[in-house]
């Protein structure tokens, strides 16, 4: 079994029988032995949970013109709640702001559960406003921008209340989580007052909201973090190590380490710290073809570096990806200088030292000492990557490539699991020309590197995106976002069951 022995494939396999979590980076290298060195990478798709139909909420009596509209599809045996709609009044008299992208759950004090989600908006009218007057700018002209929702929900998918948690923001796109109970913010913008003139402050910039203060928070960049086109972090509680995706055709993924070792509260970010871009050490060949790992020549500003370039055919001639699925490749760390600058030119001094060159960066989530990370239309087909960084091992592995829209077009937001499944959010271009009813879907990734299709947005006229998806901390629930419709829903097993594919059915 070249390259992998056999007891390490019975062991493998006999955990996935028994129906151990096994991550989907580990049975991707069962299956690159098996093929004994035809590596099959085409993408295939697995049953999951059965095939998802159209479902009503069960609040649907309580939604307006949405009342009796299904409003996505869901598998058998699942139900779900349509919440917090854009519109809707919050606790604190504020209006829920539309465009809702990352979020997070945290486990509140009464048993309930707190999501602290982002809203997207760009600097304009009926953005996001806090009724305490905290915001980080205060913009021009009357303009509000995007920040942050609070929103706990009981056990049935109800509200218990909600307020708006930061503002003054722009594009707060996607996040991540903290192991002391925080949400980081990620601005997708890098407007300064001299590029807009309604703004009054520099943008780009990461920003801390605790889940449980009760009214929005003083919004204090972070700046050690980085200022530049943020997307999503994944913190490690292990070492502390904050890892940043950045959503731009020519992305650098970071590594925050912080001045405070192992920060375990609120504000210690705010102490600073070092940043650096992740590197992979060229001259790795792939197990199964040997071809080699492809290079940068010169990247899209014309200035030549010699990272490597992952980026992949459609966007670049620089060869192919998908014959090193599933096959760790070593990287190393180079330290950035000038983290603050006054354009977006921080991924390029991460180039000029060789920094790998990745095609959009976008969500970001930590699971048992694994980092993975979305890259957007990535790949030979141009329909989206999973990356995964071990820091145990600094490594880093292609888990999924998509070969079709129609198996997984252009992911987003990802989660994972507790059973070790990845879903991502898909954001891409909407299917086949003339596909029926087709929309944006939450695709899962299972142990075997198969994707399944878990739920469907199928309301009325809309093609809106699924963002911010997540679980409550047992398991139960899943949240997520549609972030055009700007509907919060929260979805669970009618029987109580963990979300989880093995026996998931039974």
């Amino acid at each position: 079994m070249s390259n992998f022995s056999r007891r390490q494939f019975v062991m493998l396999m006999s955990a996935a029988a028994a129906g151990t979590a096994v991550a989907p980076m580990g049975l991707l290298n069962v299956r690159r032995a098996m093929a004994q060195g035809t590596c099959n990478t085409a993408s295939f798709t697995v049953p999951g949970f059965g095939t998802p139909t159209p479902k009503l909420p069960n609040n649907t009596q309580s939604l307006g013109s949405l009342a009796n509209t299904p409003l996505i599809t869901l598998p058998d045996k699942f139900q779900y709640t349509a919440i917090s709609i854009r519109g809707d009044v919050m606790s604190d008299g504020a209006i829920v702001p539309g465009n809702h992208d990352g979020m997070a759950a945290f486990q509140g004090r009464s048993g309930n559960y707190i999501l602290v989600r982002n809203h997207e908006r760009s600097v304009g009218s009926g953005g996001t406003i806090a009724p305490n007057g905290k915001e980080y700018d205060s913009f021009t002209g009357g303009n509000k921008g995007g920040g942050t929702t609070t929103v706990e929900v009981d056990r049935n998918g109800l509200v218990v209340r909600d307020y708006v948690s930061s503002a003054g923001t722009i594009r707060p796109c996607a996040g991540g989580l903290t192991p002391w109970g925080s949400w980081i913010s990620c601005e997708e913008n890098t407007d300064t007052p001299t590029t807009d003139a309604r703004v009054t402050k520099k943008h780009g910039y990461n920003f801390e909201v605790p889940s449980q203060l009760g009214e929005a928070v003083d919004a204090i960049p972070l700046v050690a973090m980085g200022r530049m086109n943020h997307e999503a972090v994944s913190v490690d509680p292990q070492s502390g190590y904050i890892f940043e995706t950045e959503d731009r055709g020519d992305s650098v993924y970071y590594k925050f380490v912080p001045k405070v070792r192992k920060p375990n509260g609120f504000g210690d970010l705010q102490q600073g710290g070092d940043l650096y871009a992740m590197v992979i050490k060229p001259g790795h060949r792939s197990d199964c073809t040997g071809a080699l790992i492809p290079t940068g020549g010169t990247n899209d500003r014309s200035q030549s570096f010699s990272g490597v370039d992952t980026r992949g055919l459609r966007r670049r001639g620089t060869g192919s990806l998908l014959p090193f699925l599933g096959q760790p490749l070593s990287v190393e760390w180079v330290k950035l200088d000038d983290v603050d600058p006054a354009g977006d030119t921080l991924r390029y001094e991460a180039q000029a030292k060789g920094a790998t060159v990745w095609y959009r960066g976008e969500g970001a989530w930590y699971e048992q000492g694994k980092h993975y990370w979305v890259c957007s239309d990535a790949g030979d087909a141009g329909e989206g990557q999973v990356w995964c960084y071990e820091p145990r091992t600094e490594t880093v592995t292609l888990v999924v490539e998509s070969t079709s829209e129609n198996l997984l077009d252009g992911p987003d937001n990802i989660t994972v699991a507790r059973d070790g499944t990845l879903y991502l959010c898909e954001d891409g271009s909407g299917g086949q020309p003339g596909a029926p009813n087709f929309s944006q879907r939450v695709v899962g990734v299972d142990a075997s590197g198969g994707l399944f299709e878990f739920c469907r947005n199928i309301i009325p006229g809309s093609t809106a995106e699924f963002a911010g998806a997540c679980f409550s901390q047992n398991g139960k629930y899943m949240y997520v976002n549609s972030q055009g419709s700007g509907i919060t829903y929260c979805i669970w097993r009618t029987d109580n069951r963990s979300i989880a594919l093995n026996g998931a059915t039974t």
